[in-house]
């Protein structure tokens, strides 16, 4: 039986790549989600990955892929087939199962990675389940009781938020989003922060809320993921678990389920 996978998670701020083995993740990296990078460039840097790692990387039994930058798929797929002589899976794609049904009214529309962390959500928390994955954007991804893809909701995320302010409002500057331990800014930069967060922390908060408010989700887990998790999280008592490898976990399950 195969079970030594190669996951990757491919994002617009990063690449998150996960070496699964017997269903354990040994290893994970990240590198950036780079348009304009070319398939030699992106295998280079996986071979140096898997040497400096001391991994031989034809000894992955497979690779499964949830992708949302549809520019790099034929790029990663590449790299991969150099560098471990394997044909990659893609979530999304007709040859991939989920055994997950579902409910939006075009299912090709939902991202790959949604797809993939709300099977390991089911897998590990049951349902129904809410799943809060903060990143570049900031999702909810909700699994009805029937253990459905039911829907979600999709907001700007935290450093987005922050973008948009400087570049729309002339003397406020650019920020980088960080921890803030405060509601009150004393400067600009924090002023920024804490309203970005805060503003996050509730907004996000009053969406589980009325998320719960619904028949047969009010005892619904919600389980937060992404790069700002453990950040956002801090700020919100309705955090069930924080799993910063959600994402990595779904693409192994899938990759046990398709890859034989």
């Amino acid at each position: 039986m195969k079970q030594n996978f190669l996951c990757v998670d491919v994002g617009n701020t990063h690449m998150v790549f996960g070496l699964y083995r017997q269903g354990n993740l040994q290893m994970d990296w990240r590198l950036s989600s780079q348009r304009e990078m070319t398939s030699d460039e992106l295998a280079w840097q996986l071979y140096g990955l898997f040497t400096r790692l001391e991994v031989s990387p034809t000894d992955i039994d497979g690779i499964m892929i949830a992708s949302v930058v549809p520019h790099l798929d034929q790029v990663l797929a590449d790299a991969c087939q150099q560098v471990c002589q394997q044909q990659a899976a893609f979530v999304g794609s007709p040859e991939v199962k989920t055994a997950m049904a579902v409910d939006y009214k075009n299912p090709r529309e939902v991202g790959a990675d949604r797809i993939a962390n709300a099977v390991a959500a089911r897998k590990f928390f049951g349902a129904p389940v809410i799943v809060l994955d903060c990143g570049t954007a900031t999702t909810f991804d909700v699994v009805s009781a029937q253990g459905h893809y039911a829907g979600g909701l999709i907001v700007p995320g935290l450093e987005v938020s922050l973008q948009a302010l400087s570049k729309r409002a002339a003397r406020l500057p650019e920020v980088s989003f960080g921890p803030i331990d405060t509601i009150i800014g004393r400067d600009t930069v924090t002023s920024m922060q804490a309203g970005v967060y805060w503003s996050n922390v509730e907004g996000l908060s009053g969406i589980v809320r009325r998320l719960r408010a619904l028949p047969d989700y009010a005892n619904a887990p919600v389980i937060a993921t992404g790069g700002f998790a453990s950040i956002i999280a801090g700020g919100m008592d309705c955090i069930h678990s924080v799993e910063p490898h959600l994402t990595l976990q779904g693409l192994n399950l899938l990759a046990t389920m398709n890859i034989k």
